[in-house]
């Protein structure tokens, strides 16, 4: 039986959940930006020859990176970082 439009969006959402490379799912991000950034996106993302959403992880995941190399995982910071509780 066929589905309806509204059933095979469900399911794609559900299988948001347990999608990407590690299968520890996506999110989704629904948000507004400025016009400023939102074209600073677009260049760099045309520069590098990649969609901005690939941009914009790659961004963010180099600037995490660079704050958790610094961090002791047995510090303040590092609880701090990650909301954790000590």
């Amino acid at each position: 039986m066929a589905q309806t439009t509204a059933q095979r969006q469900a399911a794609y959402r559900a299988r948001r959940a347990t999608a990407g490379k590690d299968g520890n799912g996506e999110r989704r991000l629904d948000m507004w930006v400025s016009s400023e950034a939102d074209l600073a996106l677009a260049r760099l993302a045309r520069r590098y020859a990649v969609t901005k959403r690939e941009m914009l992880e790659r961004l963010i995941a180099r600037v995490d990176d660079a704050i958790v190399r610094r961090l002791d995982p047995d510090s303040e910071q590092w609880d701090h970082y990650f909301k954790a509780s000590r």
